[in-house]
């Protein structure tokens, strides 16, 4: 790819024929929407996780579609194309929205909006758009999408390159799978509308496939009929398997609308930055029962949605989902919220700009959860007793995930989710991928066979292991919409010659 000052060059000066051939639109102004200040690169160079640090040449912020095609078509029509990155509000944690010496498209400039069609149960969405908006936009009308992730304030576009899972996934699939139709403009910039049946190899390319294939400019999210209110349960356990049997249990009925689970030690309390649910009395009597238990407790969070004309019988139904389970029977914790309190329980977090996040996602075959609990939660975790943060494990099921997709998931009917939420201070982030990868290496050592979500890896072999069988038509299809590989090269997936395969 081309160098930082080449590509400054070529950047500054578009009304040059710096490629051989005139450019088509209004060169002028494609410049003026290329920033290249220190405040503007410096943005762009980080991101949540504040870990990966990679300077781009320019941040572009596009006013259209066209302006996006420009800039990518004339990418490739350079001798050696620069790389160009889709950004939405910067919440990877490895540096995947970066463009190093590169363009940072800063999606939230192209104001594509978002239009909610009452008659179709659809929204027709701008990639760049925030879940927290579609969220109110969509209730304007009574309605609302029917998968989420936990955290709202993330674009449509980012959520959609990877796979979007929260506790509706289990039920509902990700949010890939309520995806109807998309516009995306590939690595060669052409802008293509796609979906199951039209362009579907694109449109199943696009969908968990980390930013290589194309930038979504358009998704029609799939809508249902908005609950107005939930009920809000959280059961705990100081059991292993009785608390996964349980899950599992609730993830093979309809019934329960959501459905998480989290572990509680003393450094992953049951308050944290995702939800302060508890209140003083509770945290006390939870606080005496994890002394009690070596210092590590789990816990069901489940939810039922109602409206007024199934109030009168919400308080059966809870009943009749939790009787059979075999949590600490003195320990069930409910609340009754509006269903915009529930879905918006993480909020913003303030001076998170000024922490390091070196999280760790992973997804876990079923068949090894025993394993796993002893060799991770009980003696890895247990004995760095240094977590900082939240502690997620909860199933999926696979039968609601679309295997023609990108996204990559364990080969189980039933598999969990992980996910180590860590927040630290900058220099204290080695700490803790430390412990991420004696995590990772005791999985490799034992044959258990993780998947990472949100993968970050630094090899090729790391990630045709990742891909497995999907390796090659992941391969494929960046040769087919993306061949120069401009898009996304912060995911370093291909960031060496890939000319032998």
């Amino acid at each position: 790819m081309a160098s930082h000052s080449t590509v400054f060059l070529i950047l500054s000066y578009l009304v040059f024929t710096t490629c051989g051939k005139p450019l088509r639109t209004n060169d002028d102004d494609i410049s003026s929407r290329l920033l290249h200040d220190p405040d503007s690169i410096r943005l762009a160079s980080t991101d949540y996780g504040n870990l990966v640090h990679e300077t781009p040449s320019a941040v572009f912020h596009p006013s259209s579609v066209a302006d996006i095609i420009h800039l990518i078509k004339f990418s490739n029509n350079c001798s050696t194309p620069f790389t160009v990155s889709a950004r939405g509000p910067g919440h990877s944690v490895r540096g995947q929205a970066s463009a190093r010496d590169g363009v940072v498209v800063e999606m939230a400039s192209l104001g594509m909006g978002i239009r909610v069609c009452s008659l179709g149960f659809y929204a027709d969405v701008g990639g760049e758009q925030l879940w927290i908006d579609v969220l109110r936009a969509s209730l304007e009308h009574g309605l609302a999408p029917i998968s989420w992730t936990d955290y709202l304030y993330l674009s449509v576009g980012g959520t959609l390159s990877n796979a979007g899972i929260s506790g509706q996934s289990f039920l509902h699939g990700p949010q890939i799978n309520n995806v109807v139709e998309l516009d995306v403009i590939t690595g060669e910039g052409d802008f293509i509308t796609c979906s199951h049946h039209m362009n579907s190899e694109l449109f199943f390319a696009v969908l968990g496939g980390l930013g290589q294939f194309g930038i979504i400019i358009r998704a029609r999210i799939v809508l249902e009929k908005a609950p107005t209110r939930v009920k809000w349960v959280r059961l705990m356990y100081n059991d292993f398997s009785i608390f996964t049997r349980d899950e599992e249990y609730l993830i093979s009925t309809s019934t329960p609308d959501y459905v998480e689970g989290s572990l509680i030690t003393d450094k992953s309390p049951p308050n944290n930055w995702r939800s302060s649910f508890y209140s003083p009395s509770h945290l006390s009597k939870i606080t005496t029962l994890l002394k009690s238990n070596n210092g590590l407790l789990y816990s069901i969070e489940l939810v039922k949605y109602y409206d007024h004309q199934s109030a009168d019988t919400i308080d059966e139904e809870i009943e009749l989902l939790v009787k059979d389970l075999n949590f600490i029977r003195s320990f069930i914790f409910q609340k009754d919220v509006p269903v915009i309190d529930f879905l918006t329980r993480v909020g913003k977090r303030e001076k998170a700009e000024m922490e390091a996040h070196p999280w760790l996602n992973l997804f876990v075959p079923k068949s090894r959860i025993m394993d796993f609990n002893a060799g991770v939660f009980v003696d890895i975790i247990g004995r760095h007793n240094h977590t900082s943060g939240p502690i997620l494990f909860y199933p999926f099921n696979r039968n609601k995930w679309d295997d023609r997709m990108s996204a990559v998931i364990p080969d189980e009917d039933i598999f969990y989710t992980l996910g180590l939420l860590h927040s630290s201070m900058p220099n204290e982030s080695a700490y803790f991928d430390k412990q991420n990868a004696e995590i990772i290496k005791f999985c490799e050592h034992s044959g258990i066979q993780i998947k990472q979500y949100l993968p970050h890896y630094k090899s090729k072999q790391d990630w045709m292991k990742h891909f497995g069988p999907k390796w090659n038509t992941f391969l494929q299809r960046k040769m087919r919409f993306d061949p120069k590989m401009i898009l996304s090269s912060g995911q370093n997936i291909f960031i060496n010659d890939y000319s032998d395969m």
